[in-house]
């Protein structure tokens, strides 16, 4: 028990030395650490993801993705990548981030989640001291970090979710959609604290479903769940070159770049990299690993 409580300080220890280390160099351009999450499985949320890190990496920003669905990990998928090595490897310091981490031809770096891997949240102290260290290194190698989590409420979600910057939530127009995205932003909000989100909404008609979709969500959060506030970021329409591009395990933005899907990804991934951070958080992910372990403990 002393030993992991000992751990425990280090970790945090080693989180708080690098956050104040940043502040005295004066870096004012850490990465935002960006949740990308939804209610229910089948909404899209992996394929926005890639894309939208391909969109901004073509605005020249940096950008690396960390793939948190650690029980049916994918986003090597739609890139097509096939990586030998996963988060698993950094835990158990076998292999270093580094070593692991893959990029995509498009300059989008990717550490691939491991399928099968079910529960980060039973890591011991040591092995979450490990995968803090390795974290580190990329504090100053990225502008915005998106972490692809699950859907649903399982704990393992909901931690990546409330240890991140920002919380993104996809949904679409299916009843069933709307009420587990509510049902998540309740648990975040009540369980966690988290009391803002944004929202996408994917495979409508026209930004009018889009919006009736946002206004159903943001009606019920305004009636049971006070000051929670839900932001519309935007909508990608339903767009059958979009899934013939997920068929040929590749992202819209290369095979069919002036497509519906595609425009509207270009415009969302422009806000998502404009958008202020909207919590005291230092937006820097070795703050986002320690509070990680904090919730975990």
């Amino acid at each position: 028990m002393n030993q992991a409580k000992g751990l425990q300080r280090v970790v945090k220890d080693q989180a708080l030395s690098m956050r104040n280390a940043a502040g005295s160099t004066g870096n004012a351009c850490l990465p935002r650490v960006i949740a990308v999450t939804s209610g229910k499985g089948g909404v899209g949320k992996t394929n926005i993801v890639a894309n939208a890190a391909v969109s901004l990496s073509r605005m020249g920003k940096r950008v690396i993705i960390i793939d948190a669905d650690v029980g049916l990990a994918n986003i090597d998928i739609i890139f097509n990548l096939r990586p030998e090595f996963n988060i698993r490897h950094v835990i158990s310091s076998e292999k270093t981030l580094k070593e692991v981490m893959v990029q995509s031809k498009h300059g989008v770096r990717i550490l691939p989640g491991g399928s099968g891997f079910s529960d980060l949240t039973r890591l011991g102290e040591g092995e979450k001291l490990n995968l803090l260290t390795e974290f580190e290194t990329l504090s100053d190698q990225a502008d915005i970090i998106f972490v692809d989590t699950g859907a649903g409420i399982s704990s393992n979600v909901l931690y990546f979710n409330s240890a991140c910057d920002e919380c993104v939530v996809i949904a679409t127009s299916e009843p069933t959609s709307i009420t587990d995205a509510y049902a998540m932003m309740k648990v975040m909000s009540r369980e966690y604290g988290t009391m803002y989100f944004k929202l996408i909404v994917n495979m409508v008609d026209s930004e009018a479903d889009a919006k009736r979709v946002y206004a159903s969500l943001s009606g019920a959060l305004d009636k049971f769940l006070k000051n929670v506030v839900l932001e519309y970021v935007g909508y990608i329409p339903f767009d059958r070159q979009l899934q013939q591009a997920v068929q040929k395990r590749g992202l819209v933005l290369d095979n069919f770049p002036d497509s519906v899907s595609a425009q509207a990804i270009n415009e969302i991934a422009a806000i998502l990299g404009k958008r202020p951070i909207k919590n005291n958080s230092n937006g820097n992910l070795t703050f986002f690993m320690s509070k990680v372990f904090q919730t975990t403990t």
